[in-house]
């Protein structure tokens, strides 16, 4: 097996990513960081946000494994203890395969077209304050949304900012986005939905700012940027799934549990 690793950098998870490779090394594992079959992650959810962005442009034919070194992981299927056992699995049995869905988001600038794959969330904010911009559902007028912004999620992505803002939390099996909005303005004049609206696949969702000149911060997943002279930004989901290998049941409704709700 060819893998990768990419850990968070802080001196546990190097420490544990030192004790991976040796171990990994006495059972055959061949490490390559250009074309792994394996990506393995160590620390949080925002090392496995870096691996996807490092290696999504091979997704058909890479699947990720998380470990993660704190208490909570929602793309990671490992405790910092458990490592022996992972190599073990891994050198020894298939894993199944997971699919989840991703978010692509098409932006239509002054200066051409760019495109990004979302595992968790696309967010839009106005640097000058408050957000103004036209949505529109299938090529037909939906609102025009006044507020601090618009969260764009994955199923996956749904248990982060998207559920901060009342959002629903979905089942990643299911392929479909779900727009929130940030603090939106409602009263006499301005009016949205107020409630966040989920989109199936095959569906997809404009969002127009009506000054091409006002200057946008974009998130996508853990990275921000600034952009002046967009015209439009197009999202749906995305043909490409990104692959997680299971070497044993864990749930996604546990995650949800544990996460938010602890023992029962």
């Amino acid at each position: 097996m060819k893998y990768a690793l990419l850990d968070r950098g802080d001196r546990l998870s190097r420490e544990l990513s030192e004790q991976f490779q040796a171990q990994a090394s006495t059972r055959g594992f061949v490490y390559d960081e250009e074309a792994p079959e394996t990506v393995v992650t160590i620390g949080g959810d925002g090392t496995m946000l870096q691996a996807f962005h490092r290696y999504k442009n091979q997704l058909d034919r890479i699947a990720f494994i998380g470990i993660h070194t704190g208490h909570l992981g929602f793309y990671a299927d490992w405790q910092k203890n458990e490592i022996v056992e992972l190599l073990d699995l891994m050198a020894s049995s298939e894993p199944r395969n997971i699919h989840y869905p991703l978010l692509h988001v098409e932006i239509d600038t002054a200066e051409g077209k760019e495109t990004h794959l979302v595992l968790n969330e696309f967010t839009l904010k106005s640097a000058e304050g408050t957000l103004v911009a036209a949505i529109q559902i299938n090529d037909e007028p939906f609102e025009m949304f006044r507020g601090d912004g618009i969260v764009i999620s994955t199923p996956t992505g749904s248990t982060g900012y998207n559920k901060s803002l009342g959002g629903a939390v979905i089942h990643p099996s299911l392929e479909a986005l779900q727009i929130a909005e940030i603090a939106s303005i409602n009263n006499r004049v301005y009016r949205t939905l107020g409630s966040s609206v989920i989109l199936p696949k095959h569906h997809h969702c404009d969002i127009v700012p009506p000054d091409p000149e006002e200057e946008l911060i974009i998130g996508v997943d853990h990275m921000l940027m600034a952009r002046v002279g967009v015209r439009s930004m197009t999202c749906r989901v995305a043909e490409k799934k990104v692959t997680f290998a299971r070497y044993r049941p864990f749930t996604f409704w546990n995650r949800v549990r544990e996460a938010f709700i602890g023992s029962v």
